[in-house]
C-alpha cells in the first residue's frame, strides 16, 4: 500500500511539474519582427541585438526578412498575426504601402511598432527612431567645417519610400541654404542599391568635375561613390559624407577618402524599442520623458527619438572603438601606421 502511495504521489508531482512548465510557455511574450532586408549593414546588428535583449527579459522574437519585398513584407505581418503575436515590430520597406495590413494587426489586439521608419498613416502604438533631421544636418555641418561654405554639393539619397529619407536631406538642405552651398544636382538609389549611386559617378564626371563634395544617403552608398571616383581618379579632393558608421566607411575616415559618418547607436535604439514593446504588452502604454509625438500624415502617434553622433578621424577612438562598435584594428587595418 505505501509503495503504490508513494507512486501515485510520485506521478501526481511529475505531473503538476509538467503542468506548471506548459503555463509558463504559454506566458511567454511573442515579438514578430519584419525587416526590410539586410543588404545595409547595420540592420544585422539591430537584428541581434533586439533579439539578445528580448531573450533577457523573456520574449521569443521571430525575424523575417522581406528581401526588399513590399508583398512578402506584407505577407510576414499577415503571418505574425495569425500567429496571434503579442507584438509586431516593421522595419518598413515603403511608408506608404502598410496602412491597411496595420490595421489589422491593430484589430487583433497586436500593439505595432516602426522601427527607425514611420508608417504613414497607420496610428502605430509606437515609432522609434533616430534625430533624422538632426542627421541631415550633422552631415551638412561636417562639410562646413571642412570648407563648404559657398561651394557646390551633389546630394545621392535612399530610397524616398523609405521616410526618412526626406528628414535627413531637409536637415542636410537647411545648413546649405544657410551657408550659400548650391545643389547641383542630386538623385536618389530606388530600393537602397548601392551600386546606383557609383553608376551616377561613371555617368556625371562633367557635374563631378563642378562640385565640392556628394553627400550620400548611408555608408553603403558612399562605398559605391568612393569606388568610382577613385577610378576616375576624384577621390582625393572630393569631400563625402554618410552615415550608419559601416566599417568601411570608418577605414575611409582614418584613410582620408571619407569626410564623416553619422554614427546611430543601435544598441540604445535596440534597448529602449525592447523596453518600449514590453510596457505596451504588459501595461497598455509607454513612459519616460523621452516619448513626444510625431505626425504621420492622419494620426499623432507616439515618437522616441535618440540623438545621433558626427564621427570623424578626430573621434573615432572616442566614439566608435571605445565603445566596441568596431575593432581598433579593423578600422586602421589599411593605415596601420595611423593607429594611436
Amino acid at each position: 500500500m505505501l509503495a503504490v502511495m508513494l507512486l501515485l504521489c510520485g506521478c501526481k508531482s511529475k505531473e503538476e511539474s509538467q503542468s506548471v512548465s506548459v503555463d509558463s510557455s504559454e506566458k511567454k511574450i511573442q515579438i514578430g519582427m519584419s525587416f526590410d532586408s539586410f543588404v545595409i549593414e547595420r540592420w544585422q546588428r539591430d537584428r541581434d541585438i533586439f533579439v539578445s535583449l528580448a531573450k533577457d527579459v523573456g520574449a521569443d522574437v521571430n525575424v523575417q526578412n522581406a528581401n526588399g519585398d513590399i508583398n512578402e513584407q506584407i505577407k510576414q505581418i499577415e503571418y505574425f498575426i495569425e500567429k496571434g503575436m503579442d507584438a509586431i515590430v516593421i522595419i518598413c520597406i515603403d511608408s506608404d504601402s502598410l496602412n491597411e495590413v496595420v490595421d489589422k494587426a491593430k484589430d487583433a489586439g497586436i500593439k505595432v511598432i516602426a522601427y527607425d521608419r514611420l508608417i504613414h498613416s497607420s496610428d502605430v502604438d509606437l515609432y522609434i527612431s533616430f534625430d533624422n533631421y538632426g542627421v541631415g544636418e550633422l552631415m551638412g555641418k561636417a562639410l562646413i567645417d571642412n570648407g563648404l561654405a559657398g561651394g557646390k554639393v551633389i546630394m545621392i539619397g535612399g530610397n524616398m519610400a523609405d521616410d526618412n529619407v526626406p528628414q535627413v536631406e531637409a536637415g542636410f538642405k537647411d545648413v546649405m541654404d544657410r551657408n550659400s552651398v548650391e545643389v547641383i544636382d542630386s538623385m536618389h538609389c530606388e530600393g537602397w542599391r548601392a551600386e546606383l549611386g557609383g553608376e551616377y559617378v561613371y555617368n556625371n564626371l562633367d557635374k563631378i568635375d563642378e562640385t565640392d563634395a556628394i553627400m550620400c544617403g548611408n555608408d553603403n552608398i558612399a562605398t559605391s561613390v568612393v569606388h568610382a571616383l577613385s577610378e576616375n581618379r576624384k577621390a582625393d579632393n572630393m569631400l563625402v559624407v554618410g552615415q550608419d558608421a559601416d566599417l568601411e566607411a570608418c577605414q575611409r575616415i582614418v584613410e582620408g577618402t571619407q569626410t564623416m559618418t553619422v554614427y546611430k547607436p543601435v544598441e540604445k535604439l535596440a534597448a529602449r524599442a525592447i523596453e518600449c514593446t514590453i510596457s505596451l504588452i504588459k501595461e497598455g502604454k509607454l513612459s519616460g520623458e523621452d516619448v513626444g509625438t510625431i505626425n504621420d500624415g492622419k494620426y499623432d502617434v507616439p515618437y522616441v527619438k535618440l540623438t545621433p553622433i558626427a564621427v570623424t578621424s578626430d573621434n573615432m577612438n572616442e566614439v566608435i572603438i571605445n565603445s566596441g562598435f568596431h575593432l581598433k584594428e579593423d578600422v586602421y587595418l589599411h593605415t596601420p601606421n595611423k593607429m594611436p
